[in-house]
Protein backbone atom coordinates (compact mmCIF):
# COMPACT_ATOMS: atom_id res chain seq x y z
CA UNK A 1 0.00 0.00 0.00
CA UNK A 2 0.80 3.64 0.26
CA UNK A 3 3.76 4.63 2.63
CA UNK A 4 3.76 8.24 4.29
CA UNK A 5 7.15 10.06 5.82
CA UNK A 6 10.63 9.68 4.48
CA UNK A 7 12.55 6.65 5.35
CA UNK A 8 15.08 6.65 8.13
CA UNK A 9 17.97 6.05 5.81
CA UNK A 10 17.47 8.48 3.34
CA UNK A 11 17.41 11.34 5.91
CA UNK A 12 20.51 9.74 8.11
CA UNK A 13 22.46 9.72 4.97
CA UNK A 14 21.25 13.45 4.08
CA UNK A 15 22.75 14.74 7.54
CA UNK A 16 26.24 13.00 7.10
CA UNK A 17 26.91 14.88 3.73
CA UNK A 18 26.47 17.68 5.47
CA UNK A 19 28.10 17.24 8.54
CA UNK A 20 30.77 16.41 5.97
CA UNK A 21 30.47 19.62 4.61
CA UNK A 22 30.88 21.35 7.75
CA UNK A 23 34.09 20.02 8.41
CA UNK A 24 36.17 21.54 5.86
CA UNK A 25 37.38 24.50 7.29
CA UNK A 26 38.54 27.66 5.26
CA UNK A 27 42.25 28.22 4.68
CA UNK A 28 43.66 29.14 8.09
CA UNK A 29 47.30 30.46 8.33
CA UNK A 30 49.36 29.85 11.19
CA UNK A 31 50.29 32.97 13.40
CA UNK A 32 53.59 33.90 12.65
CA UNK A 33 52.97 33.72 8.47
CA UNK A 34 50.41 36.47 9.13
CA UNK A 35 51.86 40.10 8.00
CA UNK A 36 49.33 42.75 9.50
CA UNK A 37 48.64 45.98 9.25
CA UNK A 38 46.28 48.97 10.58
CA UNK A 39 44.17 51.24 9.10
CA UNK A 40 42.47 54.02 10.92
CA UNK A 41 39.10 55.75 9.72
CA UNK A 42 36.42 58.02 10.89
CA UNK A 43 33.40 56.81 11.04
CA UNK A 44 29.98 59.10 11.66
CA UNK A 45 32.94 61.37 13.43
CA UNK A 46 34.12 58.23 15.30
CA UNK A 47 37.50 56.64 15.31
CA UNK A 48 37.26 53.23 14.42
CA UNK A 49 40.51 51.12 14.30
CA UNK A 50 41.15 48.23 11.51
CA UNK A 51 43.59 45.45 11.96
CA UNK A 52 44.34 42.59 9.43
CA UNK A 53 43.96 40.55 7.06
CA UNK A 54 43.67 37.55 9.12
CA UNK A 55 42.87 34.30 7.11
CA UNK A 56 41.49 32.39 9.99
CA UNK A 57 38.40 29.99 10.25
CA UNK A 58 35.12 31.24 11.88
CA UNK A 59 36.20 30.02 15.63
CA UNK A 60 39.52 31.30 15.22
CA UNK A 61 38.17 34.54 14.35
CA UNK A 62 35.46 35.10 16.98
CA UNK A 63 37.85 33.73 20.20
CA UNK A 64 40.59 36.24 18.70
CA UNK A 65 37.72 39.10 18.50
CA UNK A 66 36.35 37.71 22.15
CA UNK A 67 40.06 38.02 23.43
CA UNK A 68 40.76 41.35 21.81
CA UNK A 69 37.59 43.34 23.16
CA UNK A 70 38.25 41.85 27.12
CA UNK A 71 41.98 42.64 26.29
CA UNK A 72 41.36 46.31 25.34
CA UNK A 73 37.80 47.20 26.81
CA UNK A 74 36.12 48.31 23.47
CA UNK A 75 33.60 47.30 20.92
CA UNK A 76 34.49 45.67 17.94
CA UNK A 77 33.19 43.61 14.94
CA UNK A 78 34.85 41.06 11.86
CA UNK A 79 33.98 42.85 8.27
CA UNK A 80 35.82 39.87 6.21
CA UNK A 81 39.26 39.64 6.78
CA UNK A 82 39.77 42.51 9.07
CA UNK A 83 38.69 43.65 12.82
CA UNK A 84 37.30 46.99 13.29
CA UNK A 85 37.47 48.07 16.88
CA UNK A 86 36.26 50.86 18.35
CA UNK A 87 38.24 53.96 19.27
CA UNK A 88 42.19 54.82 18.27
CA UNK A 89 43.86 51.55 20.01
CA UNK A 90 46.64 50.93 17.34
CA UNK A 91 49.60 51.16 20.24
CA UNK A 92 47.62 49.02 22.45
CA UNK A 93 46.13 46.30 19.72
CA UNK A 94 50.02 45.87 18.38
CA UNK A 95 51.63 45.19 22.00
CA UNK A 96 48.80 42.91 23.22
CA UNK A 97 48.92 40.68 19.65
CA UNK A 98 52.87 40.88 19.15
CA UNK A 99 52.50 39.58 22.93
CA UNK A 100 50.72 36.67 21.79
CA UNK A 101 52.80 35.83 18.99
CA UNK A 102 51.36 37.71 16.04
CA UNK A 103 53.99 39.97 13.74
CA UNK A 104 53.29 43.11 12.56
CA UNK A 105 54.98 45.30 9.13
Amino acid sequence: MFEMGAKLEEVALALQGKEEKKETKEATKPQKSHQLVFRFERRKGKPVTLVGRFALGEEDKKELLRFLKKKLACGGTWEEEWIALQGDVQTKVKAVLESEGWKFR
